[in-house]
């Protein structure tokens, strides 16, 4: 609002009119509070009561551009009115037989016999002779988890010769497998077990205990929790040889999030921790790490010697990461502009609903190159996705948004991620979002929902080493229970400083994994 001129008016109509311009102002400044506020309470509601796709069915990807619409659409051969349209016949994917959901599964035959008295001939009593069976049905059998104990002995030889000739003799004594854990009844498996049940299937231990109750163990929590903090310390040799290989990495994906410890020395219970979350997409590494702190220099530490390309959301600590190059994530910027929706909707000819139209044509267009090679990637983004990204940058430097509303972050969430949100131009096998990174969060978050916190630190960084193994595992092809077994059979034998090559030959992508690691 311009400022009214009280040059010629009299001093008291002058002070009277600046002391309704103060007034104008501050309410302004509250309008625009009231403003934000209201945005964060649609925005809440949204969130704990609306849809949580961000997919909106009705802004059709090619329906609009607001800028070179004729250019980009124009089309020779495209069919005047009253002309018969071809329409692309609709495909559907065909329904799951038996035979799919048993596919690798062992089949095991029964035959149903007739009694030996039914075999008898009611009319002339002489015994039937069998010409034939027909299948009836397939089930499908599963045995519940067999608990038993196993008593080891070892076995004690002498030379009787030797003893008879001299009196003297030499003994031998055979060697028990080495424990997973000294003094401890705990069998690989059991841990094994117990680990997946938690970390993969989101159980906690107390609902453990109750279920090892009703089968006649009387198998405690604190136990457990025990079993899982000490047996998880073999894992460190190969978590520190996961890391190493992913340092070699070209593209590393990052993100983070919060973790509860109840007890940690030096902070309130009531703190959050975070757990963070690093991936290498190329060599199917997911790498967990537990830490207090939402410092960047957690990363830095993480990512000490690695330069390449670093693939984050907009959190502005991981700008301390040096020697990298910044990605942005494509998928935290559209998500700003769908918040400035009103009621799941788009603003019909808003700035927001224009800047969202553009990234969805992004989306769309990196759809169409998902199965193409890096090499062909990288030159159709040059030629498609960069007129795209011109545009987009041009629409937001065209307008400007009112401080502290949700067009306003919009605008700047993107403007300050612009060179990282560009990235995605440089090399074919990047990704336009940091997804990867998202869903490899996503197990903690959810098993999070059912333990709700770590008891300790300790705890934590266990906790941090078993996700860390199951998710590797999972994303080289091997069944976690398996990979986990192995490993816990075969690492305390080597000791908790193992050689390069014995590490070698225990990482998931190794030849040597036996049979039953890997998924069927």
């Amino acid at each position: 609002m311009a400022e009214f001129d009280t040059k010629n008016l009299p001093p008291e109509v002058a002070a009277y009119i600046r002391s309704l311009e103060k007034k104008n102002a501050a309410l302004q400044q509250q309008l625009l509070k009231m403003q934000s506020l209201n945005e964060q309470l649609v925005r809440m509601r949204k969130r704990m009561f609306g849809q949580s796709s961000e997919q909106i069915q009705y802004v059709d990807g090619k329906q609009l551009d607001f800028f070179n619409e004729a250019e980009v659409f124009s089309d020779a051969g495209a069919p005047e009115p009253g002309k018969t349209t071809p329409v692309k016949p609709h495909s559907r994917s065909a329904k799951r037989t038996k035979e799919n959901l048993t596919e690798g599964l062992e089949h095991r035959k029964v035959v149903c016999e007739l009694t030996e008295e039914e075999q008898i001939c009611e009319k002339c009593g002489s015994k039937m002779v069998r010409i034939g069976e027909k299948f009836v049905r397939s089930e499908l059998v599963i045995v519940p988890a067999q608990v038993y104990v196993v008593d080891y002995y070892v076995t004690s030889y002498k030379c009787a010769q030797c003893e008879a000739k001299t009196g003297e003799t030499s003994i031998r004594q055979s060697q028990a497998p080495v424990p997973v854990m000294k003094k401890s009844m705990a069998a690989p498996s059991t841990v094994a077990y117990v680990m997946q049940e938690k970390f993969q299937n989101g159980v906690p231990l107390y609902r453990q205990e109750a279920y090892w109750k009703g089968q006649g163990v009387d198998l405690r929590r604190n136990t457990m929790a025990n079993w899982v903090i000490r047996s998880a310390q073999w894992f460190v040799p190969l978590y520190e040889r996961l890391r190493r290989e992913m340092l070699r990495q070209d593209i590393v994906n990052v993100d983070e999030t919060r973790c509860h410890v109840l007890k940690e020395d030096g902070r309130e219970s009531k703190q959050m921790s975070q757990m963070w979350v690093f991936c290498a997409p190329e060599k199917n590494i997911a790498l967990y790490q537990y830490n207090p702190s939402r410092s960047g220099r957690v990363a830095k530490e993480m990512l000490q010697g690695f330069s390449g390309y670093a693939q984050t959301d907009g959190y502005s600590a991981y700008n301390c990461l040096e020697s990298v190059t910044h990605v942005g994530c494509w998928a935290h910027a559209r998500r700003k502009w769908v918040d400035c929706f009103v009621n799941n909707k788009p603003v019909e000819g808003s700035k927001s609903e224009a800047a969202f139209q553009l990234i969805e044509q992004m989306f769309a267009l990196e759809h169409s190159l998902k199965n193409e090679s890096p090499q062909k990637r990288f030159k159709q983004r040059n030629q498609k996705l960069k007129p795209l990204l011109d545009q987009y940058w041009e629409l937001l430097s065209s307008f400007e948004a009112a401080k502290d509303t949700d067009l306003y972050k919009a605008q700047n969430y993107s403007l300050n991620q612009k060179d990282a949100l560009n990235a995605v131009l440089l090399d074919g096998r990047l990704e336009m979002t940091n997804n990867l990174a998202e869903r490899t969060v996503k197990p903690f978050v959810m098993a999070r929902k059912n333990f709700l916190f770590c008891d300790s630190a300790k705890g934590a960084d266990a906790s941090a080493l078993c996700f860390s193994v199951i998710e590797t595992a999972k994303r080289n092809r091997l069944d976690p229970f398996g990979y986990l077994l192995f490993l816990l059979q075969e690492l305390p034998k080597l000791g908790m400083s193992p050689s390069e090559e014995d590490l070698e030959r225990l990482l998931p992508w190794s030849e040597t994994i036996p049979d039953y690691c890997r998924m069927k």
